[in-house]
């Protein structure tokens, strides 16, 4: 969290306004618009959390890098503005993943009525036996 804070501080300080925040803000219009498009569709739209499963704990500790990019997959639901669930889903290898549901601007209700239905109809919020977490 300090890293991101300090890069925002640093792209947001005297000099670097125009190349990085207006250019940041042309994006986020574009994703806001993206996401506006597909809302005309539908009413939920569901993704992954992040691009793996879970790490062991302490696993990334040494890499940054791949701590950062997780999280690639909810970055665009702030720059847009909309809500968003993360919701057990499975579990790989002992380790859990999330589905991420995300709704259009002020759509909590719905957002929030279709996780408690998918937790309601999947198994997924128990936690496997320790025996799969240890890879038996």
């Amino acid at each position: 969290m300090k890293r991101r804070i300090l890069i925002g501080t640093y792209a947001l300080s005297a000099g670097y306004y125009d190349a990085y925040y207006l250019q940041a803000q042309k994006v986020r219009t574009l994703i806001k618009q993206d996401f506006d498009q597909a809302f005309e569709r539908f009413d939920v739209l569901a993704t992954p959390v992040c691009p793996t499963p879970a790490f062991r704990l302490g696993e990334k500790t040494g890499d940054p890098l791949s701590m950062y990019l997780s999280d690639v997959c909810t970055v665009t639901v702030n720059q847009a503005g909309i809500p968003g669930i993360s919701v057990p889903c499975g579990f790989v290898d002992g380790l859990p993943v999330g589905l991420q549901l995300l709704a259009p601007a002020f759509g909590e209700e719905t957002l929030l009525r279709v996780a408690h239905a998918f937790e309601q109809a999947t198994d997924f919020v128990r936690l496997p036996s320790l025996g799969a977490a240890a890879g038996s």
